[in-house]
């Protein structure tokens, strides 16, 4: 049985028929534009209001220098295995079966909870959207189930400068409410029903997976450019409007809520530099671009540090200009950028058009991204047996793995329907987070196991960088709440129960010893 467990596939050789053309500059392009789009239109606002306050700029820092730790060591292991795919490829092929088992089922809540997530922020911008064109999607089908939502009329938002329409009846607008001498029971109430924009939208995107839809190079460029005009757009127009106020306290007192969820403080900006985390998931497409740089060695990790670094700045001018605008405890809407432009009145009226059409399109490309990776890795993991057979079935006429990608489409589907989007993006961080900790604990090992493995591009300073990355992403992680903790412990324990009794029993690398 310990036999199984470890089990390696053949490591090849570094591959070098790719022909490489990757420059520097084009490494940083392909880390902005993979960066860029997700977390920084959806959780930004939740990660403000609920965690860091202001202080979600420095979350930022923390959280982009440990992907930074964490993409040195994604770097060896792209320049080591010569194959697309993912830390579950990587693992498999050098830490074991058992290791492979644990990303892979881990990478679920990656990409398919992050699909998920994506879709509801994109929900709220385009239920945004629709409003400023005159048409008003009821608000109970643009919600999570259960959820609570209050109506703030115009008069009421302008009077105590808070937003303005259908809001998530938070602890905070109710106490803001109550203060002023309104009854919030006076104010029209709703129950969310159904998230039905963002079913749409995943539905919509694995009908395209499905047929076999492809983004050409020229697509992506043009979206890239979109993501960033946008983003420089709300950074300069927007400090303009910025009441240095909102900003005061910067670091707010650590507080115990009713529920007993401490919130804010130093802890608080750990707790948000874990939630954020998931504004950075995709920097590690630079370093599956490791075999086709013209020299690894040196553009690998100035590609991937200097996006990290480029983006990192955005976020965090875009926090301070968010958070100057709208007072933090108003931010835990799906659509944090979009309220703050509202918020800024008449003077950016005209920036709403372009930022929100830009996040729709952003948006939309990820979903269609993360829905793209569920599929094949679990149509991986299925042709290495782990996964029932036919999971690998490729559909006789589009050629696309249609049976795993509509199993995602409609998981996906569920949750960004039902759940609220900052338990879903809770849990797409810690499970990105794990694997992160286990890839730089894996260069550590590799280093010792096997040195003589031809490493075209090395991680520095091993192991300090890989103990590092891990430390930082550990650190995220337990300053996630406890309940994203507990779902992490019954997700992975139902993974490896469907391991034991399934996936080692039918592995093919296991039945050829």
């Amino acid at each position: 049985m310990t036999n199984k467990l470890w089990a390696t596939k053949p490591l090849s050789a570094p591959d070098n028929s790719m022909k490489r053309t990757l420059t520097a500059n084009n490494l940083i392009s392909l880390g902005i534009g993979a960066i860029i789009g997700t977390g920084i239109f959806v959780l930004t606002g939740t990660a403000a209001a609920n965690h860091a306050g202001p202080a979600l700029a420095l979350s930022f820092v923390l959280s982009g220098l440990g992907c930074a730790f964490a993409g040195l060591c994604y770097a060896e292991y792209a320049a080591m295995i010569p194959v697309s795919g993912s830390a579950y490829t990587y693992a498999y092929s050098t830490l074991g079966e058992f290791i492979a088992w644990i990303i892979g089922w881990d990478l679920i809540l990656e990409y398919l909870f992050g699909a998920s997530t994506v879709a509801v922020g994109w929900s709220g911008y385009v239920v945004s959207f629709l409003r400023d064109c005159g048409v008003n999607f009821p608000v109970q089908w643009a919600a999570s189930t259960g959820s609570k939502l209050i109506e703030v009329p115009l008069e009421i938002a302008n009077r105590l400068n808070i937003g303005y329409g259908w809001q998530g009846a938070t602890a905070n607008l109710l106490e803001t409410l109550t203060a002023a001498g309104v009854n919030p029971a006076t104010l029209q109430q709703a129950t969310g029903i159904v998230n039905l924009p963002a079913i749409l939208i995943v539905g919509l995107m694995t009908l395209l997976l499905v047929v076999g839809i492809s983004e050409s190079a020229k697509f992506n460029n043009i979206i890239v450019v979109v993501k960033l005009i946008v983003i420089l757009l709300f950074i300069f127009f927007g400090w303009q409007y910025v009441n240095t106020s909102n900003w005061s306290p910067f670091i707010p007192d650590r507080i115990i809520d009713e529920n007993g969820v401490g919130r804010y403080g130093w802890i608080g900006i750990l707790a948000g530099s874990g939630v954020i985390f998931f504004a950075y998931i995709g920097f590690d497409a630079v370093s599956t671009a490791a075999q086709e740089a013209i020299n690894p060695q040196k553009d690998m990790p100035k590609g991937m540090l200097l996006s990290l670094a480029i983006c990192t700045v955005l976020y965090i001018l875009v926090a301070l200009v968010m958070t100057g605008i709208v007072n933090y405890k108003d931010l835990n809407v799906p659509a944090p950028v979009a309220l703050a432009i509202d918020r800024a009145g008449s003077g950016l009226a005209w920036l709403k058009f372009p930022v929100k059409v830009g996040a729709i399109a952003g948006l939309s490309s990820v979903v269609l991204v993360m829905l793209m990776a569920q599929p094949r890795i679990f149509y991986s993991m299925a042709k290495d047996g782990l996964l029932p057979e036919k999971f690998a079935a490729i559909h006789p006429k589009f050629k696309t793995p249609y049976v795993t990608t509509i199993i995602t489409g409609v998981f996906a589907a569920f949750f960004a329907g039902v759940f609220p989007i900052g338990l879903l993006g809770e849990l797409v961080s810690i499970g990105t987070l794990l694997a992160f900790v286990i890839v730089c604990i894996g260069i550590i090992i590799l280093r010792k196991q096997k040195p003589e493995i031809p490493r075209p591009f090395k991680t520095p300073l091993v192991p300090l960088v890989p103990i590092l990355g891990a430390l930082i992403c550990l650190a995220q992680m337990i300053g996630l709440p406890g309940d994203t903790w507990i779902r992490l412990v019954i997700w992975m324990a139902l993974g490896l129960l469907i391991y034991f009794f399934y996936g080692i029993k039918h592995s093919k690398l296991n039945n050829k010893q």
